[in-house]
């Protein structure tokens, strides 16, 4: 799963990225090439680090997820500029999208568009991912009539009145991802891979006297459906990543907070790419896995191991609150809290789980 990094030109996207993935990122101005940085994220998870002191197994694997940062963006919507096609086609074959929105003062780094102004930085970047989406639906709805008018194709004509449907929502400004598409119009529509469809992360990188201020200005920001808003100083976040875990504590205890934001941010995309974490624990290791929110219990098999999934007779779950509550795995089974489940038992975030196959 990706989630591609973006945002108008010394907005902070680089540090981010930088920060999140401890590589060495270098921002890229113009110059025509278009560069892609990728890296792999653990997700912060309490629950696993819990598990791991109770078991003390000899490895602690959290779930993961990868973050692209698209550098060398040609052009500036903020002044008239789209944004580079090439980058754009970069984007589209990401899950679920990041915007980095400036709300910093930098004296030496000036706004391009010479003010902060969140909101309308952040209708500057949805109008480019709006446009780009409506080229693409405009194409394919002229070639699909004149492919109609030739020959009665009912497939098509489904689809003509999907894109039609899509393209009336495009020109009122709204983006895809707030339209309600059933399965069918879903795959119909995947292959388009349209910007506005995706799930989209606001993160808004503040000076830092404003850390304090998160409720204040995610509530400034309209509420909308598949958007999550967090705030960060990306500056201060990588001063966090670079310190021993003891002066990280005193550190965040100075600013008055309890985690980094960074971990936050994390756990947030996670959640808005539809991903949920269940466990599987034991003297050799505690892992977290990663799967689908709704998920079956024999596709989470699937995930730990295929055979698994094409064996898959049975799961013994127990959720995490309740073994934590509980204290052993022998006392969930006293207590009834360790259950058989079947293929049509759908997986719970902090689930427990031992599968149970054959093959």
């Amino acid at each position: 799963m990706e989630v591609g990094i973006v945002g108008l030109p010394v907005s902070g996207k680089t540090t981010l990225f930088s920060t999140l993935t401890g590589q060495d990122a270098q921002a890229a101005f113009g110059g025509g090439k278009i560069e892609v940085h990728r890296g792999i994220v653990k997700v912060p998870d309490p629950r696993l680090d819990r598990l791991t002191e109770i078991f003390n197994p000899q490895k602690k694997v959290p779930a993961t997820i990868e973050y692209i940062e698209v550098g060398g963006m040609e052009g500036d919507p903020s002044k008239g500029k789209g944004f580079d096609p090439q980058f754009l086609q970069v984007l589209k074959n990401t899950d679920a999208l990041c915007v980095v929105i400036r709300a910093f003062e930098n004296e030496f780094y000036p706004h391009p568009a010479g003010s902060i102004d969140i909101q309308r930085d952040i209708t500057t970047v949805e109008s480019e991912f709006l446009l780009s989406d409506l080229s693409i639906v405009e194409n394919r709805i002229t070639r699909l009539e004149k492919q109609i008018k030739k020959a009665q194709d009912d497939q098509g004509q489904k689809e003509l009145e999907l894109l039609k449907r899509c393209h009336s929502q495009l020109e009122n400004e709204q983006p895809l991802r707030e339209i309600d598409f059933t399965d069918e119009e879903r795959l119909m529509l995947r292959g388009f891979q349209f910007l506005t469809a995706k799930p989209l992360l606001l993160v808004i990188n503040v000076n830092e006297d404003q850390i304090r201020d998160e409720e204040k200005i995610i509530s400034a920001i309209p509420s909308k459906k598949n958007v999550s808003a967090t705030t960060l100083c990306a500056k201060v976040e990588q001063e966090i990543s670079q310190l021993e875990p003891e002066e990280r504590e005193m550190f965040l205890e100075e600013l008055g907070i309890r985690e980094p934001a960074l971990d936050k941010l994390i756990r947030t995309s996670y959640e808005l790419l539809g991903l949920i974490s269940f466990f599987t624990v034991g003297e050799d290791e505690c892992r977290a896995w990663t799967v689908r929110n709704g998920a079956h219990a024999p596709r989470a098999a699937g995930v730990i191991h295929t055979d698994m999934e094409r064996g898959f007779i049975r799961a013994e779950v127990v959720h995490y609150h309740d073994f934590i509550e509980a204290g052993s795995l022998a006392k969930c089974r006293e207590k009834g809290l360790l259950r058989l489940e079947g293929k049509s038992y759908r997986v719970q975030d902090g689930d427990i789980m031992n599968i149970r196959f054959n093959v």
